[in-house]
């Protein structure tokens, strides 16, 4: 039998020899990427740390969210490297290298989506759309954003805010604001892009169809029973049937004067001579109500968030439609009263284009708390970035909040101050890429100008119809993976706004 003296002995050898073959598979892990570098470009690797082997440094990342990020940005720099998800990764801040990324597409870099995103959404997406083909979709897609479509859209986008505000003011108890968002903008997308009226329970059921799609999106490509992969292609599936029968029943229909994004993209399409299949057009559909729900969800969420926190900035908003004659109680819940239409039932783009206040207002929310917080791509080939190189193969993680964040243009950033957007200011106006909510260059997001759209006419809707408060003692914490949203949900108590005496 050892004695307890051998028994410490032979554990202590143990142990020492178990740290030393880490600290050996770390140096050899290390060693390995720093071999990776391209010996064609004499720029050095950035700085920054590997990991352990295999899952580099993806545990910290977990458990950190975005205090990873920003504590190895104050360590590295703007530009650093880490292995995440099973990839070397260069971590991207800063107007000037975010420029050279954003507008790198096809170039230097190309996009990448997780392959799960890819494999929902199918192949006909714009997502999963490269080179000629990706130009071609965004041209049918430019169209069914501009100007026209947008004031085409407005009367239905204006009914369905309205009524969704309304169930929120008639509710007795307190609205999860994240929760009602991705309602609203799930009936948006359907009303408004697709032009379907449909009653709730068919609502309500593709609503949580889609919810099962969207919780699966990004989850591990793995196609096996109940896995996340394949509850997201069976949601897929499901959408998919559903559009086929509708898109059938929109087609045999006469075309109507209130245009929606199907005709838009039909006729845009037409023009560029192009024909879309059946397929295409199911594929477009999903992707359409996947562009406008959950970002347009976050986005509207951080602005009832700015309000509740701000009652000044509300208070000037409300100012502001009053000079319009935006506050006129002419309209009940249910639409407009039986004695005509209110100004809000009139609302156009040259009257929201108006409220400069309120545009202030919304940019600063998509500065404040952008959504996304940035995207990733994959270098094409070697080149040079703030002094570094960037191998061919690696990934290429821009940010955009801490771009945000540290852009020299803004003064105080880590203050919500919608002024900063004003003409007394316009800290934006130096520089393009410090600003870049919607990323930018061809890969920019095609719908941004109806994502802010909803938000400000969903803002006059609020403004002009309630008041509200903060059901819970605390302001909710903003966790900021996948998109921004508060962590236990915003719950907020509206109540019909009593007109002056």
């Amino acid at each position: 039998m050892f004695s307890p003296v051998h028994l410490a002995k032979a554990t202590c050898a143990w142990l020492l020899g178990a740290l030393l073959a880490l600290a050996l598979a770390r140096l050899l892990w290390a060693l390995r990427w720093r071999l990776s570098r391209d010996p064609r470009n004499p720029l050095p690797l950035p700085r920054g740390s590997m990991g352990w082997p295999l899952v580099g440094e993806t545990l910290h990342w977990l458990f950190q969210g975005s205090d990873f990020h920003a504590e190895r940005r104050r360590r590295h720099g703007n530009v650093f490297k880490t292995h995440l998800l099973g990839k070397p990764v260069v971590r991207v801040t800063g107007a000037e290298n975010v420029r050279k990324i954003l507008l790198g597409e096809h170039s230097l870099v190309r996009t990448q989506w997780p392959q799960s995103t890819r494999i929902i959404l199918g192949p006909n997406s714009l997502v999963n759309s490269v080179g000629d083909a990706h130009k071609r979709r965004r041209q049918v897609l430019a169209k069914v954003f501009g100007r026209d479509a947008l004031e085409s859209y407005l009367p239905r986008l204006r009914e369905v805010v309205r009524r969704q505000v309304g169930r929120w003011r008639a509710r007795a108890d307190a609205v999860d604001v994240y929760a009602a968002a991705k309602s609203l903008t799930f009936r948006v997308a359907v009303r408004v892009l697709l032009g379907l009226r449909l009653d709730e329970e068919r609502l309500r059921y593709l609503g949580a169809v889609f919810e099962q799609l969207m919780d699966n999106l990004f989850s591990l490509p793995v196609d096996m029973p109940l896995s996340g992969l394949r509850k997201g292609i069976k949601a897929r599936e499901i959408l998919h049937a559903n559009m086929e029968k509708i898109i059938a029943e929109k087609m045999a229909q006469p075309q109507q004067e209130d245009l929606d994004a199907f005709d838009y993209m039909l006729s845009s399409a037409k023009e560029h001579g192009q024909k879309l299949s059946i397929q295409e057009l199911k594929e477009t559909a999903v992707e359409l109500i996947f562009a406008a729900h959950s970002t347009t969800a976050s986005a509207s969420t951080s602005l009832v968030l700015q309000l509740l926190r701000h009652p000044d900035v509300a208070a000037r908003l409300r100012a502001e439609l009053d000079s319009e004659g935006l506050t006129d109680e002419g309209l009940t819940d249910e639409g407009p009263t039986p004695t005509g239409e209110g100004p809000r039932e009139r609302l156009g783009l040259d009257q929201l284009g108006r409220l400069r206040y309120l545009d202030c207002v919304v940019k600063e929310v998509l500065r404040f708390l952008p959504p996304v917080s940035g995207g990733y791509r994959t270098a094409l080939r070697t080149f040079d970035l703030d002094g570094y190189q960037v191998p061919k193969g690696w990934s290429v993680m821009y940010s955009i909040r801490d771009t945000h964040e540290t852009a020299g243009v803004f003064r105080g950033p880590r203050a919500f101050d919608p002024d900063r957007f004003g003409p007394e200011r316009r800290e934006d106006r130096s520089s393009r890429f410090s600003y870049v909510p919607f990323g930018a260059g061809v890969r920019g997001c095609v719908g941004k100008e109806l994502a802010r759209l909803v938000l400000k006419t969903l803002a006059v809707e609020l403004l002009a119809t309630c008041t509200w408060s903060l059901a819970t003692r605390d302001f909710p914490h903003m966790r900021t993976v996948p998109i921004v949203h508060p962590v236990d949900g915003l719950r907020v108590r509206f109540a019909p706004k009593r007109p002056p005496a």
